[in-house]
């Protein structure tokens, strides 16, 4: 998604800034070519050098260096970029930028940016800066900017020792609105719904049946669709893996178990132009949660006992997929998954087909590097109306990239 863009990007003076040049890498590991500017404040907390031995590039800090690459940088950095961004964004700088000052490397670069390329503008500073009505005010004049994407402060710790909103969000999170910023919003206006993750099925207060999925998948269709546009509904099960959602546009709900998420889905489906099911939702639930923990002196276990035999009798849980096909609307799209062992072509099409799918993307544990808890994922997309495509292995960021080019294009 980064593979071969050309990034700027601007940094500030705030105690952030010692972050950027972890992303510079990340950006820089993501097939991204990154330049630097900064303001000279910028450098009293990350070093030039360090700048540009992550960069690869000479950092622009001095509109009037004689070592700059071009007479005029705050012009060519602009016509050569992509997109740029600014972390950390300190109240200074987002004060200049409403006001359309621009007096010194980073301000004459964004100058020189803002009607032309997209930009993601990071926050980070003192609660109390941030909460200033002269830094509101700017935040809501820079907002309404075209090209521009402001990324809202996390709450957390702060460089003073207090806790409040004002630090930056995570590189991850910065990197995931750059990839929103630089993806053409083709499913503005939809309303997607996505389930991913495990269901547990409680057996008692601290024992559960579940399943080996991570949820990894799920989140990064979940992703892929926030980052064309799309409003997204993402109800979760047991996920071990971040949602990065740096404009707000994904609405998460967790739901452990597999009538939770039923419920969910149910709930929200009226309102949904189409939904992927990737969950892995448990077929069976225990018939009766016990209300203490199981322990074995109940079930007549003595102390000399070399074995014990536990019978725990197992109820059909309601069908998500088949619930939401029967009801579906001409309007609407549904996408199952299915993970198969066997059978596996003959399987999924007899599922798409009694579950009123408009398609379903297979995969099988048989395949080296797709399933379970893995960052990497071979499947195959059959369509209702006979169309497949097979995919090869690739990152599950990728696949699903490839998942909506084929389905939603």
């Amino acid at each position: 998604m980064l593979l071969g863009k050309h990034i700027v990007v601007g940094i500030s003076g705030g105690i952030a800034a010692y972050k950027i040049p972890e992303l510079i890498r990340s950006l820089v590991k993501a097939g991204a070519e990154v330049r630097v500017a900064t303001t000279k404040n910028a450098l009293q907390f990350v070093t030039e050098l360090t700048l540009q031995t992550v960069s690869g590039s000479r950092v622009y800090s001095d509109v009037f260096a004689a070592i700059n690459e071009h007479a005029t940088e705050h012009i060519s950095l602009p016509e050569w970029c992509d997109a740029m961004i600014v972390a950390p964004a300190t109240a200074n700088v987002l004060g200049k930028m409403a006001a359309g000052i621009a007096d010194d490397a980073l301000t004459t670069t964004i100058a020189s940016c803002v009607a032309r390329k997209p930009i993601i503008v990071a926050p980070a500073m003192n609660d109390k800066m941030w909460e200033n009505p002269a830094t509101q005010a700017a935040v809501r004049t820079i907002r309404t900017w075209q090209n521009v994407r402001v990324v809202e402060p996390d709450e957390g710790p702060l460089a003073c020792g207090t806790t409040g909103k004002g630090r930056m969000p995570e590189i991850e999170e910065l990197q995931e609105a750059l990839e929103y910023a630089l993806t053409p919003q083709t499913m503005t206006g939809q309303r997607v719904l996505i389930t991913a993750g495990g269901t547990q099925e409680p057996i008692d207060p601290v024992r559960f049946i579940s399943n080996y999925s991570t949820g990894k998948m799920g989140v990064a269709l979940a992703q892929a669709c926030a980052r064309r546009g799309a409003e997204v509904t993402l109800v979760c099960g047991a996920v071990s893996v971040p949602v990065y959602n740096p404009f707000g546009t994904i609405r998460r709900i967790d739901a452990l178990s597999a009538q939770a998420m039923y419920e969910a889905c149910i709930q929200a489906w009226p309102k949904m132009s189409s939904a992927i099911l990737c969950a892995a939702v448990a077929d069976f639930t225990p018939a009766q949660k016990a209300e203490e923990k199981i322990k074995k002196e109940t079930l007549g276990a003595q102390p000399s006992s070399l074995s014990l035999q536990l019978a725990l009798p197992l109820i059909e849980t309601q069908d998500i997929a088949r619930a939401l096909g029967e009801s579906k609307r001409s309007d609407q799209k549904l996408i199952g998954f299915a993970l198969e062992t066997n059978d596996e072509k003959k399987n999924a099409l007899h599922k798409m087909e009694r579950k009123h799918l408009d398609a379903i993307i297979l995969n099988s544990l048989r395949d080296k590097g797709a399933g379970f808890g893995v960052d990497t994922n071979v499947v195959t997309i059959l369509q209702a109306d006979g169309a497949t495509t097979a995919l090869p292995l690739q990152s599950k960021a990728l696949i699903s990239e490839e998942i909506l080019r084929v389905l939603f294009s």
